[in-house]
Parts: C-alpha cells; sequence; structure tokens
C-alpha cells in the first residue's frame, strides 16, 4: 500500500481522531440546546434586522431630511466596523463608560440598565449589524424598480409612502429575497462570534464539552457538522421561496430539481431496456 506524504496529517485521517466521540456528543443535550440557541438568536436577529433595514432604508430611498442622513450615519458605521467589536462594545464597554443617568425627563435611565445578559447584547449586536446590510439590500432593492411606478402611483393619488409601502416594496421583494438569504446563512455562522461574550450558543457549548475532555478536533466537528445541517436546510427553503416569488420560471425550487435529477436515472434504465 502507497501512503500519501503528509495525509496522516489530515485531522480525520489521523489515527488518534475517535469517530466514537463525534458519534457520541452529535445529539448531546449541551450540543443540542446549544444548536437551539443558534438557531434561535439567528432567526430573531434576522427578522429584527430586516424591519430596521426596511425602516432605514425607505428614508434614504425617499430622501426625507435628516431622517436620511442619520440613517445613512446608522449605515456607515455598523458595515464599517467589525461585528466582533460591536458585541463587545454592547456587552462591556456600553454599560462600562456610560453616565450614571443619560436621557431626559420620561426617557432618563440610569446605567443599571445597560447591564445586558449575553443574549440580550448578542441579539442587540447581531440585529443591528444585520440591519445595517439589510438597508443596503433593501435600497437596492428600491432602485431597482423603474421610477415610472412612483409616477403612476401620484397620479392615482397615493403619497410617496403610500407608493412605498403598497406598490414599490412588493415588487422589490423577488430582488431583496435571494440576498436576504444569503444574509441569513452569514448570519447561522456569525452567531458563532458571541460566544465571546459567553452566550451559550453551539460554539460555546463544543467549547465548554472539549475544555473538559481534550477532544478539540472531535468537537469541532460536531459544531460544523451542525452548522452545515442549518446551512443546508436553509438553502433548501430558500430556493423554494425564491420560486414562489418567479412562479413563471418552469424549472421549479432545488427539492423539484433534485427530483428530477433523482428520476433520470430510472428513466435511463427504462430505456435502455427498452
Amino acid at each position: 500500500m502507497v501512503e500519501l506524504p503528509g495525509l496522516a496529517y489530515f485531522p480525520l485521517l489521523a489515527e488518534d481522531f475517535d469517530f466514537g466521540t463525534v458519534r457520541e456528543y452529535l445529539f448531546r443535550d449541551t450540543i443540542v440546546q446549544g444548536a437551539k440557541n443558534t438557531l434561535y438568536i439567528s432567526v430573531l436577529a434576522q427578522l429584527i434586522g430586516i424591519v430596521i433595514g426596511t425602516l432605514t432604508a425607505v428614508p434614504r430611498n425617499l430622501k426625507v431630511p435628516v431622517v436620511g442622513q442619520l440613517c445613512g450615519l446608522y449605515v456607515w458605521v455598523f458595515r464599517g466596523t467589525p461585528l466582533l467589536l460591536q458585541l463587545i462594545f454592547v456587552f462591556s464597554a456600553l454599560p462600562l463608560y456610560a453616565p450614571d443617568d443619560f436621557g431626559f425627563g420620561p426617557f432618563e435611565y440610569h446605567r443599571q440598565w445597560l447591564l445586558l445578559s449575553p443574549f440580550q447584547a448578542a441579539l442587540i449586536a447581531l440585529a443591528l449589524n444585520e440591519g445595517a446590510y439589510m438597508s443596503e439590500i433593501m435600497r437596492a432593492g428600491i432602485e431597482s424598480i423603474e421610477t415610472g411606478q412612483m409616477d403612476a402611483s401620484k397620479s392615482l393619488g397615493m403619497t410617496r409612502l403610500q407608493a412605498m409601502r403598497h406598490v414599490i416594496l412588493p415588487q422589490a421583494a423577488r430582488v431583496v429575497v435571494p440576498p436576504t438569504g444569503n444574509e441569513f446563512n452569514a448570519m447561522l455562522k456569525n452567531s458563532s462570534l458571541a460566544s465571546v461574550i459567553s452566550y451559550r450558543e453551539l460554539l460555546f457549548s463544543a467549547r465548554g464539552v472539549y475544555a473538559r475532555n481534550y477532544q478539540i478536533m472531535e468537537l469541532l466537528v460536531v459544531a460544523s457538522l451542525w452548522y452545515l445541517f442549518f446551512t443546508t436546510v436553509w438553502t433548501l427553503i430558500q430556493s423554494e421561496i425564491e420560486q414562489a416569488l418567479r412562479p413563471e420560471e418552469a424549472q421549479g425550487g432545488m427539492l423539484a430539481r433534485l427530483k428530477r435529477a433523482w428520476a433520470l436515472p430510472d428513466r435511463w434504465t427504462r430505456s435502455g431496456g427498452a
């Protein structure tokens, strides 16, 4: 048998890699709970990010004075700084350096209000970061609709905001959905950064286990399998959503294409037998 040089150093082929540990911990309660937390915060942060992105994209597109500029400033800050920095800032720096009392009148708060749990800090940072990217995606989707649509809506007596809500945004959805799906795919993986502020998501749970049993590579593989599972399932769902928004395309979603590909060998067999 010919041995390939260096192949033994590939982690999954190394003699000391234990596949039994992978099987043992893949569905262990600690790992499953971490996977659930990852999915939960990813979905929640993405939904909030979509709302923030829509609310900040519309004033920028309509060029609303002051509000549009403030929304642009928000997008500039959160797209221009690392997500990891934003997580640490919301969790640690914000309550540390905030004044004892801030705000005014009925909106006055004490600094204690800013002491957030890891989940709250992670959700705020992930949602605000995602909102900045979704704002750009929504803006591009809105600008993809021809300007005549707005003019026609205004000629029917609609205000610019009504036209945006009832005419422009529904049409922009077809353009916005694919990049939004990609953003959620990224969100599932970016949520792992919340482990630095001790939020018990998937990677934090895997690190907690291998800190006790020292099976580092095996637990990292376990976490990787869960991330791959989430992203694969979402890819199938995204494909079906995109197909539902484009019913004129006959090829169908990914599930339909996989079904046709699965049927090909059967047709070849029947034609060959004939």
